[in-house]
């Protein structure tokens, strides 16, 4: 059914859409904070004094994720919205793009972190001669369970935990029981599954506005690289769902949400494809 049909004749439908874009964004911003307090809760029990620079960035790799994002989703709605056509010279260009390549780096951080995190998840050592949680009461440590950290104290420590083996998490700080160490490490891995999966939904993006800024509109690359993304987009539901199985509704709303950020600059593209075929028609 076309979208047309369900609005009243005087509406610009135009307007509509670019509407529905601002409020998306609007809310991925929105979004961006959250994501930074919730950095800063988990570096206020994961990180000690000694900690460095290095050690604080991968603390905040959901941070730098979110801003490496928001820069790559504005760089692509210039391209490919913002910028008419004769706006878009050579420095414009190779500024533009230059500043997406900055951007894969930082989501390549972002993945390079996650995957650290896994694996020294997948490595955790067992905390040596403790049997019971209390034990470590009022010794700084933390526990965590479902990325929920809680400060280990005499009032608490019996209800967080009854295991009789815990693990190091985060060495010296952040502990857990095998149920525990179980669920971080599986939240690890999936978190790099869906930083991957990101990672090469924006590389397809990429060469369709590549190939539709040399005024190619199909053929075999455009359709894989279009496809692909049905199908990429398919898994991020299927982990928004694993995130809501667990609670996690912030991530939930956080997936469908960049979802249809992108979708903005999907439909960009799609007019900016037709905008090209009239284009050649006429010509």
């Amino acid at each position: 059914m076309n979208v047309r049909t369900l609005l009243p004749a005087d509406v610009d439908l135009h307007k509509v859409q670019q509407g529905i874009k601002l409020i998306v964004y609007a809310l991925l911003l929105i979004n961006f904070g959250y994501y930074i307090a919730e950095d800063w809760n988990r570096a206020l029990h994961t990180l000690g004094p000694e900690a460095g620079l290095v050690d604080w960035a991968g603390e905040f790799a959901a941070s730098i994720d979110e801003a490496g994002w928001f820069l790559l989703l504005f760089m692509f709605e210039l391209e490919t919205y913002i910028l008419e056509d004769d706006a878009w010279t050579g420095w414009v260009a190779r500024a533009v793009h230059g500043i997406r390549i900055a951007c894969y780096l930082m989501l390549g951080h972002t993945v390079y972190a996650y995957l650290v995190a896994a694996l020294a998840l997948s490595g955790a050592g067992p905390v040596d001669g403790v049997q019971d949680l209390c034990e470590l009461k009022d010794s700084g440590s933390s526990y965590v369970y479902n990325l929920e950290y809680t400060d280990i104290t005499a009032a608490n420590c019996s209800e967080l935990s009854t295991a009789d083996r815990y693990y190091w998490l985060e060495p010296g700080t952040v502990v857990s029981d095998a149920a525990g160490l179980a669920l971080e490490t599986e939240l690890a891995w999936v978190d790099l599954a869906e930083a991957v999966i990101w990672l090469i939904i924006v590389l397809a993006i990429e060469v369709v506005v590549r190939l539709q800024n040399r005024n190619i509109t199909d053929g075999t690359l455009i359709h894989v690289a279009k496809r692909s993304q049905w199908l990429l987009y398919l898994l991020l539901v299927a982990i928004a769902i694993y995130w809501a199985t667990l609670s996690h509704w912030l991530y939930v709303w956080d997936e469908f949400v960049w979802i249809a950020g992108f979708a903005a600059i999907e439909m960009n593209i799609s007019d900016w494809r037709q905008d090209i075929l009239e284009e050649q028609a006429a010509a």
